[in-house]
């Protein structure tokens, strides 16, 4: 185990999968670390406790009470609660199953497109390649992704839509994305699908990591968004549409708000046939093929 003091002098972590170590197993070896442990239990367990009560309500103590162990037993396998949460992170990563690489005929490139291949960014920004994929600790891989043989579009709505369910079933993941380097093998084979995608659209060389961002950065907006509000209504005890027209009826009275309330009218209406849920799907669609559609755009246009 680590101890604080042996940190002294250390430079600051950058991430746990930069550290230069073995993982450590279960069972009670010569060091005397606790029996019926290992790292993907007790990572698995924390992806399960972020679920139930948040981010806010997490703690070692409280982990440690869920594995019927004491919080210094968890030390054995990782050194701060900060490694344990961008283990969870990734664990969550490897419920999207990307599709399987496989060799595309590259797209005809524009006149003054650049040769040379480049690496975009991820859908949150972060370091390139890191380990390969491990079996996830989290829950069932998603099964949503398009197989690799699909048209780019299909690969990308695919992914776009696996990315949105990651987001809505894991709350929190939406903060720790945002903290965190993404590079464990996970959050990295879905950033490289991601790429390997966004390349044969046929885009130039500069424009990719600008598609990556308009693309991936909607959909985290629009999942994190979806996310919170569904752990919302579920907290109130209330189904998405009551809650939803319990806090319209609220908007409606006051006056400061009225007048955007029937600005809006027309946009409500139109918005009107469906659940909230139905509703939901349907503008996430529609913006996702917004954006295909500017993609389509600047290829005809040689950006």
């Amino acid at each position: 185990m680590v101890r604080a003091a042996e940190r002294a002098g250390r430079p600051p972590r950058t991430s746990v999968w930069l550290e230069d170590r073995a993982p450590r197993g279960g069972g009670r070896g010569g060091g005397g670390q606790p029996s019926g442990l290992d790292r993907d239990r007790i990572t698995a367990v924390t992806v399960r406790l972020l679920d139930a009560e948040g981010l806010t309500k997490f703690s070692m103590r409280r982990l440690a009470a869920e594995l019927n162990v004491t919080a210094m037993s968890v030390y054995w396998y990782v050194d701060t609660k900060d490694d344990l949460l961008e283990l969870a992170l990734d664990a969550a990563f490897g419920e999207i199953r990307p599709p399987d690489p496989e060799p595309h005929p590259d797209p005809e490139p524009h006149q003054g497109s650049d040769p040379e291949p480049h690496q975009g960014p991820d859908p949150k920004p972060g370091p390139e390649p890191g380990p390969e994929p491990r079996r996830s600790a989290g829950r069932d891989p998603d099964p949503d992704p398009a197989p690799a043989s699909a048209d780019w579009r299909e690969e990308l709505r695919a992914l776009a839509r696996a990315y949105r369910a990651l987001l809505v079933r894991h709350p929190w993941l939406s903060s720790l994305a945002g903290t965190f380097l993404n590079i464990g093998p996970h959050a990295v084979a879905f950033q490289l699908a991601v790429q390997r995608v966004v390349r044969r659209t046929g885009l130039r060389t500069a424009g990719q990591a600008g598609a990556l961002s308009a693309v991936f950065q909607f959909v985290y907006g629009f999942g994190t968004i979806e996310g919170h509000f569904v752990r919302r209504c579920a907290a109130a005890g209330m189904s998405q549409d009551d809650y939803h027209r319990r806090a319209m009826s609220a908007v409606t009275r006051e006056p400061g708000l009225r007048e955007a309330v029937r600005d809006s009218a027309d946009l409500r209406q139109a918005r009107a046939d469906g659940t909230v849920e139905e509703i939901r799907d349907r503008d996430f669609a529609f913006a996702l093929e917004l954006l295909i559609a500017g993609i389509e755009t600047m290829v005809r246009r040689g950006e």
